[in-house]
């Protein structure tokens, strides 16, 4: 992926962030949107070089000016994002969207043809056990290069569950993950 433009969106989520990680490692130019300042911090530790939060009015423009053009999207609100990504897609840009709300999305098929963008829906379990082979060899390599890092977490032991549950509420952008381990142990 090397001198690719790779746009990835959520990028403080868990997804997001080995997304940045993972085409980093394969040589591209990570844009990751985010929508706080907390969120922006953690998406530039896992390496993108250029962060946008996607509630401003000018996201569009400011991923412009950055790329001149998309190439790779890595997709987590296809409905939501689907006019920044259209405008700011590269000819031949492609987009991978792995989640749904359940909203339906209206295509300009004749857009998309004329700027011949690929759109690819991806689930997990739809895909051959090679292809899942090579995704995990991929990371393996990765893994093995260090390319790869944890997640920012908070761990409560489960006897705290109200204040984990408290902390996702409030909006904590680092995971946050329950200890069920006994703690008298």
């Amino acid at each position: 992926m090397t001198h690719k433009k790779v746009l990835i969106a959520g990028g403080a989520g868990a997804v997001g962030h080995f997304a940045i990680e993972l085409a980093r490692w394969a040589g591209a130019t990570v844009i990751a949107t985010v929508s706080t300042p907390d969120k922006a911090k953690l998406a530039r530790q896992a390496g993108a070089d250029f962060v946008v939060n996607y509630r401003d009015d000018d996201v569009a423009d400011q991923i412009t000016a950055f790329t001149n053009g998309v190439d790779i999207f890595v997709e987590v609100a296809i409905v939501d994002n689907w006019n920044i990504d259209l405008a700011v897609a590269a000819p031949g840009a492609s987009i991978a969207t792995y989640a749904t709300d359940g909203r339906e999305l209206s295509i300009p098929i004749r857009e998309c043809m004329a700027a011949g963008l690929g759109l690819r829906f991806f689930l997990l379990y739809t895909h051959s056990r090679s292809a899942l082979s090579l995704a995990a060899q991929s990371i393996t390599d990765a893994l093995a290069e260090q390319a790869l890092t944890p997640l920012p977490h908070l761990t409560f032991p489960l006897d705290e569950i109200a204040l984990a549950h408290e902390a996702v509420e409030n909006g904590e952008s680092r995971k946050v993950l329950l200890d069920l381990r006994d703690s008298d142990t």
